[in-house]
């Protein structure tokens, strides 16, 4: 999968003529900030971690990080990431194109709470140079999500 596919699957909410596509590299929160002109906290970062009922998507912002206790909690394992090729296996992306659209079927999706503070946020699209700016209503919707969670640490309110 990828930015095509991504495009597909979002023609299916009218966004697809949305997507943001760059000259440069957005694949890493700092590049997509300077790509969008935007603060790093705005970039939408996606997290995939090992479950033995498929895939945990994550979608965090980007200034946040898991907090390994809360994660605990939440899933009752320890958050252990999926190495760049079981991304592209389980979840359909590649590392710096990982997104929750589009993703392969049993990838779980959960919107942390690191984001709410934000009227819109900007996720990747299956590419390492494209994004989407969406309210989070929009963001709930298109990346099927299971809940809000709160698993991370070291974001400001």
């Amino acid at each position: 999968m990828g930015l095509k596919e991504v495009k597909n699957y979002l023609s299916k909410f009218d966004l697809d003529h949305e997507i943001l596509e760059f000259p440069v590299s957005s694949a890493t929160v700092l590049e997509a900030a300077n790509a969008l002109n935007t603060d790093g906290k705005h970039i939408a970062k996606t997290l995939a971690f090992r479950h033995d009922d498929g895939p945990l998507l994550v979608v965090v912002a980007g200034d946040a990080k898991v907090d390994n206790a809360k994660f605990r909690s939440q899933f009752q394992l320890k958050a252990r990431m999926l190495s760049p090729d079981e991304l592209i296996d389980l979840v359909g992306h590649a590392m710096g194109g990982v997104c929750p659209f589009g993703v392969n079927e049993g990838c779980q999706v959960y919107l942390d709470h690191s984001m709410k503070r934000f009227e819109h946020v900007y996720p990747a699209c299956g590419s390492s140079n494209s994004a989407i700016k969406l309210n989070l209503e929009q963001l709930e919707k298109t990346s099927k999500s299971l809940g809000w969670i709160d698993v991370c640490k070291d974001w400001d309110l």
